[in-house]
């Protein structure tokens, strides 16, 4: 790499009579006196002022500069000047994902890490910075932990990126001395069936099958609302979930399930029952919406479920007039106050018949596995995070296999025996 200190004090000059001259510049006493200048890899050139006095530090900058050229670390000071608000924002509109995920995340690093970090160039970053924001979101009341890690992800994200790029050398998040935000995970208290039924039974008739087929087969909201004739295979007794309803900037879609995962759930004889009484006094109706994103080309399929405008079911609209209503009157949550508002019911959402439906299986002996596979669940750890504490314990399959063999009365047989 070439490179120079300028000294912007003084310059030099050779004489008629072939001297070497050396008088003061009009900038002489003001500014930063030196200016170490290099050609970068882009072949432009890069320069870096210091102030009287550092010359040596001028010169070592320079020399480290050249080093990290030669060892491909190098970071164009200009292009890593850009904020890490400016940076998100483009990092956002190439995001590969989803429209919907891409909304939430932009909706995320908006609300809670732009106020904090969003004006730093990013080639000022160090991990001092994002223990500041983690700090920040852990001591938010209105921040979950759970949702502050999802906000530490977006950022370590948009960082890794900028590594990626060229624009940081290395990730602050990835620093020993920086921990993604705390927070304890909350169990999941899941419903008896008394509940399940009170709230079905204070639901408007059109809705009810909705409960069964949640509490029954498993299936999300969004899954619910899009679930079509062709989904369901009565004679096989096998429901398959293809599709959900998303709402993308106030616009219905249909889109794959969650993490693009189809799957097959069994259809217990309850629930295909429940499904034939609703089809017979509903009848399916057509539906046309965009797929996957509000422009994109138009797919139709005859939905189980619709509104009383033979429309789609607007998930808002549905859970604040007749879900809320019905949690009221299966004694889940009080009454709306005196401006017909209801409290807050995050952990009663239609979300809690998926839990439900998961503590029915673990408590029925069914595998983890079958458990995640049912549920969609990307990997059976997660479904072994979420619902582990529903599990029937280990201790007490010990205790009861061990009375068994020595408990009088309570001995079986050697073992199973070869059919004759």
């Amino acid at each position: 790499m070439a490179g120079h200190i300028q000294d912007r004090w003084f310059k030099t000059y050779t004489d008629s009579d072939g001297n070497r001259v050396r008088t003061k510049t009009g900038r002489h006493g003001a500014g930063l006196r030196y200016r170490a200048r290099y050609i970068g890899p882009d072949g432009t050139e890069k320069s870096k002022s210091f102030p009287d006095g550092q010359k040596r530090l001028a010169e070592k900058w320079l020399a480290n500069t050249a080093s990290d050229m030669s060892r491909g670390h190098y970071i164009d000071p200009r292009a890593a000047r850009i904020t890490f608000k400016s940076y998100a924002e483009k990092w956002l509109d190439a995001h590969t994902a989803d429209v919907s995920s891409q909304i939430v995340t932009e909706q995320r690093l908006r609300l809670h890490a732009f106020p904090v970090i969003g004006t730093r160039p990013l080639d000022s970053f160090r991990p001092e910075h994002i223990r500041e924001l983690t700090s920040v979101l852990e001591t938010d009341p209105a921040v979950s932990g759970a949702y502050a890690r999802n906000i530490y992800g977006d950022v370590r994200a948009v960082l890794s990126a900028a590594v990626d790029d060229g624009l940081l050398p290395r990730n602050p998040c990835s620093a020993k001395s920086v921990r993604p935000p705390t927070g304890e995970r909350r169990r999941v208290v899941p419903w008896v069936p008394t509940q399940v039924h009170a709230v079905r039974a204070a639901l408007p008739e059109r809705y009810r099958a909705m409960v069964d087929t949640g509490a029954g087969c498993g299936l999300r909201q969004g899954e619910i609302i899009g679930l079509a004739e062709d989904a369901i295979d009565f004679e096989s007794g096998n429901l398959r979930a293809v599709r959900q309803v998303k709402l993308i900037r106030g616009k219905a879609v249909f889109a794959p399930p969650k993490c693009g995962k189809e799957r097959d759930v069994p259809l217990p004889s309850s629930v295909a029952a429940a499904l034939r009484a609703h089809m017979d006094a509903y009848k399916p109706v057509e539906i046309t919406l965009p797929w996957r994103k509000p422009d994109g080309p138009k797919v139709s399929a005859r939905l189980l479920f619709t509104n009383t405008a033979s429309g789609v079911v607007w998930r808002s609209n549905f859970n604040i007039q007749e879900w809320k209503p019905a949690l009221a009157v299966a004694g889940l949550i009080r009454e709306a106050d005196d401006y017909g508002k209801y409290e807050s019911a995050r952990e009663h959402g239609m979300h809690a018949l998926r839990h439900f439906y998961a503590s029915v299986l673990l408590d029925a002996g069914e595998s983890i596995k079958a458990v995640s596979q049912y549920l969609g669940h990307t990997d059976p750890a997660l479904t072994l995070r979420v619902y582990a504490h529903l599990m029937p314990t280990s201790q007490e399959r010990t205790r009861n296999a061990v009375d068994r063999l020595f408990l009088p009365g309570q001995r079986e047989s050697d073992g199973p025996q070869t059919a004759q």
